[in-house]
């Protein structure tokens, strides 16, 4: 089942757009922000880690983790693997981002988790580990039972795009609240920054859009009932 369109352009859309989205939360760090580091006298590099990290962390190798399963022409062992490796890598990026905002604010005297987006973010890191851990053990090793397999697959799916979502509705989020902080602070609110942050901001929305959109339409790549719930 999914949408009765073809899953090709909505794929090839998120990659063009997840290269735009990561070239722009680039040059605002680097050419607006100063740059990036992770021990420096202005502390406001470090944080420049943060959202890059995080953009190419949870959401762009996370959401191409997420479309690899549906859309790669490979066995599924393989499709399995890469999907895995992915989303670990994107959740070790995600806790590298999380760790280099607190370091900022522990090296600037700034309180920590006082916002609804690091709320927000807490949450969404730890159901993301959670669920890369159970699906580690689960579908890949040791492996559980065909019957656990099958009734997890169903809740694996739908917990793993709905941490997505709030991965992405969360990166909104973030945007707005340091675009507030800089604008409090004398950033133009009609200036080429502010533009820039908000162009991320939606470039970010539409690509997580598009790859919803990609893994709920029809692929060319069919899946074998044979291999469907069999752990590697």
């Amino acid at each position: 089942m999914g949408l009765p369109v073809k899953a090709f352009p909505f794929t090839v859309v998120s990659h063009v757009l997840a290269i735009v989205a990561l070239i722009l939360v680039l040059v605002w760090a680097v050419h607006f922000r100063g740059g990036l580091a992770w021990e420096a006298v202005n502390k406001n590099l470090i944080f420049n880690i943060h959202p890059v990290l995080m953009l190419l962390g949870l959401i762009i190798i996370g959401g191409e983790a997420i479309i690899s399963y549906k859309s790669l022409p490979l066995r599924k062992e393989v499709k399995k693997v890469i999907h895995l490796v992915l989303h670990g890598v994107a959740l070790a990026l995600g806790i590298v981002g999380i760790w280099a905002a607190f370091k900022n604010h522990n090296e600037s005297g700034i309180p920590n988790l006082y916002s609804l987006h690091s709320w927000i973010g807490i949450g969404v890191i730890a159901l993301y580990g959670v669920q890369w851990v159970y699906g580690l053990v689960t579908f890949f090793y040791p492996g559980g039972s065909a019957d656990l397999r099958r009734a997890s697959l169903p809740w694996h799916v739908v917990v793993g795009i709905s941490v997505y979502i709030l991965a992405v509705g969360n990166s909104a989020l973030g945007f707005l609240e340091k675009l507030t902080f800089l604008e409090s602070g004398g950033v133009d609110k009609y200036g080429s920054e502010a533009f820039l942050v908000n162009f991320t901001a939606i470039i970010t929305i539409v690509f997580g859009a598009s790859v919803l959109l990609s893994v709920a339409s029809h692929h060319s790549v069919q899946e074998h009932d044979a291999d469907a719930y069999t752990a590697i």
